[in-house]
Parts: C-alpha cells; sequence; structure tokens
C-alpha cells in the first residue's frame, strides 16, 4: 500500500494527522469512518497492509488510505495554530460527548477559546435574522438568564444569534459560537467584534471547516446540526416558515434534543414557524422556568454558570469544603479513570458528572489526562 519512505514519514505524525485523514475519505459517512478506526486502528488503518479490498470502499476511497495527502494536514494544523486555534479529534476527552450521539458527528472540531465549555451544559438559542425589535429583546433577556444554568450556544448569525451571544455577555455568562467557515475568518464579517468579544470573555468558537474554507450555501445547514447537537435542547426565538432555524430545530428532533419556541402575535411573520414547531409538540417558552424543569437531573447540582452575580459569589465562598466532601471526587482515582468509570461510581447522569468534573477540575482538584481524570495530591 504505502512505501517504505512513506511509512517513515508516517511515524513521525500525530494523531491529529491520522483523524484529518479518515476525515478526508471521500464520500463516505462519518459513522462508516469511525467503524473503520473500531475495526483497523486509527494508525494500523493507514501504516499496515490492511485488506480493504472485501470493505465495500469505492476505489477513491481505498487510495484515500493508501496514500494520504499527509502534507496537507500538517498544512491544516500549523494554519489553524496560525489563527491561534486547536484541532480537537474525536477520541479527545474533551470532545464533546452529546456530539457523539448524533448520527453524522464530526471526526475533528476547530476550536478557538475557551475549550472547557465543551464539558459544560448547553442550551441553543436560535432565530431570525430579520428578527423583530420584540424579537430581539426576547433572545437577549432569555439568554442572560439561562447563562446561570447553561453555555449558550448560537451560530453567529445576524438577528436572533447575535442577541443571544449578547445577552449572554452582558450577564457575564458563557458563550459558544458555531460558524460554518475557517476559523480565520468572521461571517458575517460585521460580527467580528462579536467573535472578539466571545474569546475575550472565555467564550469559545467552533467549526468543522479548516481555515481558509469560505462560507457556501451547503455549510450552514452542517452547522446548524452541531449547533442542536452539541445543545441538551434548541430555543427557537423568532422564525418564518422558511427559515434555517427550521433546520436547526429539525436537527434537534432527530438527535432527540428538546425543542422549545416562544409564541408571538398571529399577525408576526417572523413567528409563524415557532408556532408550526409549538402545534408539533415543541415546548412553549415564556420563562426559562420552562426550560429548567426539563433538564433538573442535569442543572439541580451544577455550579451556576454566571461568573458575576451574587448567587455565584455565595457558591465561590462556601464551595471548598463541599468541593473536597463530593462524592464526585471520590469516584477519581489517583490512576487515570476514565470519564465512564466515574459515571458508574458516582451513579449519575453523563451530564453532570461533566459539569462537576469542570468544577473540579477549575478547583485544582483534579486534572483532565487523555484518557480520563486524574486526582490530585492537595497535600
Amino acid at each position: 500500500m504505502t512505501d517504505t519512505s512513506n511509512n517513515k514519514a508516517v511515524t513521525e505524525l500525530t494523531s491529529l494527522h491520522y483523524w484529518l485523514a479518515v476525515k478526508a475519505i471521500p464520500r463516505l459517512a462519518s459513522h462508516k469512518k469511525i467503524a473503520l478506526v473500531s475495526k483497523f486502528g486509527l494508525k494500523a488503518l493507514f501504516t499496515q497492509q490492511v485488506s480493504l479490498s472485501q470493505s465495500g470502499l469505492t476505489g477513491p476511497q481505498r487510495a484515500a488510505i493508501s496514500s494520504p495527502d499527509w502534507h496537507s494536514f500538517t498544512k491544516i494544523i500549523a494554519e489553524s495554530e496560525r489563527c491561534q486555534s486547536k484541532v480537537i479529534a474525536y477520541d479527545d476527552p474533551v470532545y464533546p460527548s452529546l456530539l457523539k450521539e448524533i448520527y453524522d458527528p464530526p471526526l475533528v472540531l476547530f476550536v478557538r477559546g475557551n475549550v472547557e465549555l465543551l464539558l459544560l451544559p448547553k442550551i441553543a438559542i436560535v432565530g431570525s435574522r430579520n428578527a423583530s425589535v420584540s424579537g430581539r429583546e426576547i433572545a437577549h433577556k432569555l439568554a442572560g438568564q439561562l447563562t446561570a444554568q447553561f453555555v449558550v450556544t448560537s451560530g453567529l448569525a445576524l438577528g436572533i444569534d447575535a442577541q443571544a451571544h449578547l445577552g449572554a455577555l452582558h450577564q457575564a455568562g458563557y458563550t459558544i459560537a458555531v460558524v460554518a467557515t475557517g476559523l480565520d475568518m468572521t461571517y458575517p464579517a460585521r460580527h467580528r467584534k462579536l467573535q472578539q468579544d466571545i474569546i475575550e470573555n472565555k467564550g469559545l468558537i467552533i467549526s468543522e471547516f479548516a481555515p481558509g474554507i469560505a462560507p457556501k450555501a451547503g455549510h450552514f445547514p452542517k452547522r446548524n446540526r452541531l449547533i442542536s447537537g452539541l445543545s441538551l435542547g434548541v430555543l427557537v426565538v423568532e422564525a418564518s416558515l422558511k427559515s434555517g432555524s427550521l433546520i436547526t430545530a429539525r436537527c434537534a428532533l432527530e438527535q432527540a434534543r428538546e425543542v422549545f419556541a416562544v409564541p408571538s402575535s398571529i399577525y408576526n411573520l417572523q413567528a409563524k414557524g415557532c408556532h408550526w414547531l409549538i402545534k408539533q409538540g415543541a415546548k412553549l417558552v415564556e420563562t426559562i422556568a420552562d426550560i429548567e424543569e426539563e433538564f433538573e437531573d442535569v442543572i439541580s447540582d451544577s455550579l451556576n454558570l454566571g461568573r458575576n452575580n451574587e448567587k455565584a459569589s455565595s457558591i465561590e465562598k462556601n464551595e471548598p469544603q463541599d468541593l473536597f466532601n463530593d462524592p464526585m471526587l471520590a469516584s477519581v482515582g489517583y490512576e487515570v479513570t476514565p470519564v465512564d468509570m466515574v459515571v458508574s461510581r458516582s451513579k449519575l447522569p453523563i451530564n453532570v458528572v461533566l459539569t462537576r468534573l469542570t468544577v473540579l477540575e477549575l478547583k485544582g482538584l483534579v486534572s483532565a489526562v487523555p484518557g480520563g481524570y486524574l486526582k490530585l495530591n492537595r497535600g
């Protein structure tokens, strides 16, 4: 398959190169690529004379495996570093567990900012680019309120998306923007400052597109499935019947996520999509309590995510003693402890486990390492 010189080069590559090579296999669904990796092993798929003749792969697919363009993958990693972002592969400990549940998870994510947000519970807020003044105000207000318990996720678009990010930032909360371009550019361009504000306030920008990739129509549905896939639920504030936000809502339904919608006047054309969603079974939202009650098992034990409010300050003052006695801490050993083992030991839902582990890590009680977490000796 590969010649001797190529095999020598392969031994110098990182796992990111291999995941980028898997990603580059043409016209093959993500779940089939993951199955290949599971069957042959990540590196073995490219470095050994594995038998692919009976695999059902096409000629171009086998060629992509036998002769990967390692130079281009090295260039992608270098370009990602140049735009101050990093590449997170499917097997990385911080790769979101919820995202692995969707039908076609991205094999690599390009991220810039606070990657720890990937482990916290998220709610997506989406809606019309041509939102009404009322719609923008509602998105801004609800986003700010939701940041007390969730990371607010949206798509950096005009209208509702922008107000969702701004509302979270206004309350000193966390927000994630999922974009449809490489992280070396901003779309729309007028949101360059907003994107920078998100980064500077410990937020995160995510894309599945490598640096240099410009926006295209086909990229936005892919982005939408990530917005919903990362989140526990999707809140649609305003949307027409032809809005791309309904694509996000449909993705959420397909991914078994909760869908919420804000009602409006029957004369508001930008609300027709929300009313349609409610008729189809989406939960009508008047206050954030309508959302929070659906996720009590996730948020009841989680740290308040707002950074500058009295409740967060109170938790900060009273938390250390509670953290040392936290049964979650007892579930992490001084040896590498996989997350699934922590879940088994603590008998808590995965989202609660990930949230608490992040809190413990921020407090210096545990450390995220390849393969799981380590308890740190505090002397």
